[in-house]
């Protein structure tokens, strides 16, 4: 495909070829080789991605999607494997419709959750966020690689908060998921005849939402998709439980998790939390004053009396703590449950991983929360001697209603240091999948250590690639493909 036939489909100012474009493309904060595109092209439309889908599959043309504008990316699962044409998605982003009465909002790939947390609010509405995503982070994007959400007593299932999307698979051709598939076709007309884009499952009784879920852009590229929301609340409260012992904080987690008791609801150690809440000299003084392990909670209330409403949960949530020798406390290490909300719901300009050091690498994965003590254990063993512990932050986040968790550490590196962790990352990676970790989300090389551990899942996943992508130029190079 030729610059000339780009123009053709959106406008000269929507297609870069520069070197310094490129170059921003073809690199990002991971362990992944650079390799640099051919063009950057900014799309606007759906019309205008399938146009170029199109073209790109006659002339066997890569296509990388991408969605959330500017960076720092940090996966590699942008990075053009063989060249070809990276088609920027962060210019669509209109919120098409938002509904209270059902929760829902239908959005394009270029929103970011503050511009939609923006406009959620003047409809008594919020976004369900990852911890503290960075200022250009695509709702989308977010959802359709599973980052896990704060609430878990909300996340039903992995597909959730995202519902149904337009997706326009590697063979040029729209499709509609879920209840979104059914007659009118249009997005307006569906809209303005009653219909609501509520349910994941369909057309019939297939899930074909999940086949774009989780694929790094490998199957098609999603136009918008409908996400489910939160209520606002009117009384919000958040609270912290601290121990020397993370199983004692793991019993106190299942309780709740099991009640669908509270909303934001996940467990750090002192450095973690030190790094979301302190700048970066105040850092290390605020690990060294936390104690090692803190569950945070908050309990909301709304609608009709929310103060007892807010009282009889505090009760509840003090007598579950005390049957465990725990303490609720308002605070801790100086730093209130008003203040880590504040934090929570509108994070800072710098990415917090990238505060302490200037870079970071994390590692994360699938697993319960009862098991994640022996993960902490052999992470701690892989790291002995070539990572610091006291350094080592670690997030545990209970997923799908508590039955399973994410968890993740995050390695503080300076930038000119970071290639030295490579060895450390890849070791780790495999000693902790050996361990039982499930790398849900397999970025550069744990693709090739996950695929290589289920071969029926690789030829499955190859199938599924060679129907809805059978030229394969949908960012080739990404997971088995």
């Amino acid at each position: 495909m030729t610059k000339a036939e780009l123009v053709k489909i959106v406008c000269a100012k929507s297609v870069f070829d520069d070197e310094k474009t490129l170059q921003a493309y073809g690199s990002d904060e991971s362990f992944v080789s650079p390799g640099m595109p051919w063009a950057v092209v900014k799309a606007k439309s759906a019309e205008e991605v399938q146009h170029i889908v199109k073209i790109a599959n006659e002339k066997k043309t890569p296509l990388i999607p991408v969605s959330s504008p500017g960076g720092p990316r940090f996966r590699g699962d942008t990075i053009p494997s063989q060249g070809g044409i990276v088609l920027d998605l962060s210019g669509m982003n209109k919120i098409l419709n938002i509904d209270r009465k059902d929760k829902m909002a239908v959005i394009e790939p270029g929103v970011t959750f503050d511009q939609l947390d923006g406009e959620l609010r003047t409809h008594g509405l919020r976004a369900f966020k990852p911890l503290m995503p960075r200022k250009t982070k695509s709702v989308l994007a977010s959802y359709l690689e599973r980052e896990p959400v704060v609430v878990p007593k909300d996340h039903w299932d992995s597909i959730d908060p995202l519902v149904t999307v337009e997706v326009v698979f590697g063979t040029g051709d729209f499709f509609r998921t879920g209840s979104a598939a059914g007659p009118p076709a249009a997005l307006q007309d569906q809209l303005e005849v009653g219909l609501r884009q509520c349910f994941s499952a369909g057309p019939g009784s297939t899930s074909l939402v999940r086949t774009v879920q989780g694929a790094q852009g490998t199957m098609g590229v999603v136009t918008w998709g409908s996400v489910v929301c939160g209520i606002l609340p009117e009384i919000t409260k958040t609270f912290f439980l601290t121990s020397d012992r993370l199983e004692t904080l793991i019993d106190a987690s299942y309780v709740f998790s099991r009640r669908r008791f509270g909303e934001e609801h996940f467990l750090v150690n002192a450095f973690q939390f030190a790094t979301m809440m302190a700048d970066k000299d105040g850092i290390e003084s605020l690990s060294e004053a936390l104690p090692p392990w803190i569950l945070v909670l908050s309990l909301t209330a709304s609608g009709m009396l929310p103060e007892e409403r807010m009282d009889y949960q505090e009760k509840d949530l003090r007598e579950m703590a005390q049957a465990r020798g725990l303490e609720v406390r308002s605070s801790v290490g100086g730093v209130s449950g008003i203040a880590l909300m504040d934090t929570l719901n509108t994070p800072p300009e710098q990415f917090y991983k990238m505060k302490y050091k200037g870079a970071f690498q994390d590692i994360f994965f699938t697993t319960t929360l009862d098991k994640t003590t022996g993960h902490i254990a052999v992470m701690e063993q892989s790291a002995k001697g070539r990572y610091p512990d006291t350094e080592m932050s670690i997030y545990l986040q209970p997923i799908v209603q508590g039955t399973s968790c994410h968890c993740e550490f995050n390695l503080m590196v300076e930038p000119d240091r970071k290639a030295g962790m490579k060895g450390l990352y890849e070791e780790a990676g495999k000693r902790l999948a050996h361990n039982g970790a499930f790398f849900s989300r397999p970025y550069g090389s744990w693709a090739d250590m996950v695929y290589g551990m289920n071969g029926e899942a690789t030829a499955l996943l190859k199938k599924v690639k060679t129907m809805l992508d059978p030229r394969g130029i949908m960012n080739p190079g990404k997971l088995c493909f």
